[in-house]
């Protein structure tokens, strides 16, 4: 059992088809462990596609269309993985309003992998410090974040991680994050 309580906290899972699964369901249920609500949110509506690695896994069932779903109604954000998923997200219009918004109301933001991907689009990661998957630092550091190579990168309820290895940290960063509140320094 985790020593944060999320009891009462509904937390965001923004995710596609593509989504690399132990990145979703790992958190998932660090969240539901600590007490908290999540929430799958995404553009497509019914269910997605979840992959182990290159190989299909499990089908995930879409709680709430991005399109109509409010920053205002959760506590915090968490994107998991995936480079399809990934790449999908950071162009959808909706997922990087939605996304900027927990920005803008100071809330918890959890990216792992390739996650980070829709932390540019969305117009976030300037002067930020994180971390992703080793491919993305070059479009991060382009994007003004300050990018370096550690397993979890905390920055002012900014969480980040590189990879299913990491999940450990990322999921105890995340709790603690979200248990935390709102930052004053979570902004766009």
């Amino acid at each position: 059992m985790s020593e944060h309580n999320l009891s009462g906290k509904k937390v965001a899972f923004l995710l596609t088809d593509g989504v690399e699964q132990v990145e979703l369901t790992s958190p998932w249920d660090a969240v539901k462990e600590a007490g908290g609500v999540p929430t799958l949110v995404s553009p497509k509506s019914g269910e997605l596609q979840g992959y182990d690695g290159t190989e299909k896994g499990q089908r995930f069932a879409v709680d709430l269309a991005v399109g109509r779903a409010d920053a205002a109604d959760f506590h915090a954000l968490v994107i998991p993985g995936g480079v399809v998923n990934a790449d999908h997200l950071r162009v959808d219009k909706e997922a990087q309003a939605f996304t900027r918004a927990f920005f803008e109301q100071h809330k918890p933001v959890a990216a792992i992998c390739h996650g980070p991907w829709l932390l540019i689009d969305a117009g976030v990661v300037s002067g930020r410090n994180l971390t992703s998957y080793h491919t993305l630092q070059t479009d991060l550091k382009n994007a003004g974040a300050i990018w370096t190579d550690e397993e979890v990168v905390v920055d002012q309820g900014l969480v980040t991680s590189r990879s299913p290895r990491d999940l450990p940290a990322f999921n105890a960063k995340l709790v603690e994050e979200i248990a935390e509140g709102e930052h004053a320094g979570q902004t766009p």
